[in-house]
């Protein structure tokens, strides 16, 4: 292919994982994918390399990455499959967030030949967890709801009615709603790439593919070949586990040689009673994010581009977690951990790229009554401020680094659930002061309407996120039921007219 053929091919296939989350944000029922996008849309080949992706949620993403290759080499693949799975230790996240993975045949001399996949993973709010919402302060997977493995779905265009009952038990009509959307999804990927091989034909589509790779290597190749060489470590801690356990060190080492660059996690703690532990896929789509954020903004994401880019963590690891240990805040929480020593060990290496702290969580809030006549979980991840950085003050009111959703729009929340949002702007002043400033968090006000079963998961409300060289911290969060404080990580019943406030972090000051 020339430069601007694969371009175009690069674009191409882009188009097709965009117009698969336009489909499934266009058709989902529930506001945790059609308003807040908490979803994500891939292509891979036929061994689950993957070769294009949406700018969707990075720790989606990143992990399926890593995961699909021994996902899609443990089955034999028929045409009109769909494989669904969420289970965190073979490919999935945390519970909630459900994959849907759908093969490509095309046919070759009269037989069906394997040519790649369409895959979309998508959150969802009640996956069968202990509270509502499905983010509990939970000690085992099992608390944290159903465990899919991988699991056929469709069998060669054969619903499998077994499995879809123990799917759409779980959460009634919006949870069979956005399966349907998310089946929908990938039945366009397949029919968008069926076009383009057929346009293409197959030699010069697997040549595309296999070139969008080794572009994608040579890209990183040549940049972090230009990474100053040696070892660069950094720690930084989570507050707690909600269990009891507290100030827990993550460790990173960065080394970087001439082959490749390798970051190893010795020296973080064992995983703990609580659900801040995550899987190795989890980890290792935080450091892919990281090293991304180094490349060109037209660096595809694909396989190729990370080739380069080793790990390793001690099994059993806070960030290698083993089962049954609870991984449900791991995702949202601790992988953003992960970026943030990740970004500080290669603050010292190239000073001049890397920004402060961003605010280092997502303020998940998820909430519900299943005891109501109306029956409702709703969850949300909040925005904060965004670290600064040699160039400019940070971004103020965004969410950052792993995850890439919305907000549920005030509108559509009090349309939905039986809450009322108070108010909702943006913490002028937290973020931390430097010759560029950090962005500024949010406030975000919720009364209830009805008794709630309330789970907070939220980060940075013991330790701040940091600044860099001489740049002040951000401010910490806060959480407060009608004004008292309330803990980092906790689980509460709260009765009508009740008002929960959620500050969330600034991000760190540059300079």
């Amino acid at each position: 292919m020339t430069g601007i053929e694969l371009a175009i091919f690069i674009k191409r296939v882009e188009a097709i994982c965009m117009e698969m989350g336009i489909v499934l944000r266009q058709a989902a029922f529930s506001p945790n994918i059609k308003d807040r996008l908490d979803f994500s849309c891939a292509l891979f080949d036929h061994r689950g390399g993957l070769f294009a992706q949406a700018a969707h949620i990075p720790v989606h993403l990143g992990s399926m990455a890593f995961a699909t290759e021994d996902i899609v080499s443990s089955v034999t693949w028929k045409e009109g499959d769909v494989m669904v799975l969420n289970d965190p230790y073979l490919g999935g996240t945390h519970l909630p967030d459900i994959t849907l993975i759908s093969p490509l045949f095309v046919r070759v001399d009269g037989e069906n030949e394997l040519l790649g996949f369409v895959a979309n993973r998508a959150h969802h709010a009640n996956v069968g967890a202990i509270s509502p919402g499905s983010m509990p302060i939970s000690r085992t997977l099992d608390e944290e709801g159903v465990i899919i493995p991988p699991t056929f779905l469709w069998r060669a265009g054969e619903l499998n009615t077994e499995a879809q009952k123990q799917l759409t038990d779980i959460g009634g009509t919006d949870v069979a709603g956005d399966f349907a959307a998310q089946r929908s999804a990938n039945k366009v990927g397949l029919e968008r790439l069926t076009d383009l091989l057929t346009a293409m034909g197959i030699e010069e589509f697997t040549r595309g593919v296999e070139e969008v790779n080794d572009y994608g290597a040579r890209l990183a190749g040549n940049i972090l070949e230009k990474l100053p060489k040696g070892s660069y470590a950094f720690s930084d801690v989570m507050d707690d586990d909600g269990c009891g356990n507290s100030d827990l060190r993550i460790e990173c080492r960065v080394d970087i040689n001439d082959q490749d660059i390798h970051v190893d996690f010795e020296g973080t703690v064992s995983q703990v009673t609580g659900n801040i532990n995550c899987p190795l896929s989890v980890a290792a789509a935080a450091v892919f994010y990281a090293f991304r954020c180094l490349l060109p903004q037209h660096t595809p994401a694909c396989a190729g581009t990370f080739q380069g880019v080793t790990i390793s963590a001690p099994k059993g690891s806070l960030v290698n977690a083993i089962r049954p240990a609870a991984v449900a805040a791991g995702n949202v929480e601790t992988s953003m951990r992960i970026v943030d020593v990740v970004l500080g060990a290669l603050s010292k290496a190239v000073p001049d790229q890397i920004p402060a702290a961003s605010q280092g969580t997502m303020n998940n809030v998820a909430m519900g009554n299943h005891r109501s006549n109306n029956p409702w979980d709703y969850y949300e991840t909040i925005g904060g401020g965004c670290g600064a950085h040699p160039l400019a003050n940070g971004v103020s009111a965004a969410q950052s680094h792993m995850t890439n959703t919305l907000n549920t729009p005030i509108e559509s929340l009090e349309a939905h659930y039986p809450l009322r949002i108070k108010s909702y702007s943006i913490r002028r002043g937290s973020g931390g002061a430097g010759n560029h400033s950090g962005g500024d968090g949010l406030t975000r006000e919720f009364e209830f309407l009805e008794p709630t079963e309330v789970t907070l998961l939220t980060e940075r409300r013991r330790h701040a996120p940091w600044g860099l060289f001489g740049g002040e911290p951000g401010l910490l969060g806060g959480n407060y039921l009608d004004g008292e404080p309330l803990p980092a990580k906790c689980q509460l019943s709260v009765k009508p007219g009740q008002v929960l406030k959620i500050e969330t972090p600034g991000g760190g000051g540059f300079g």
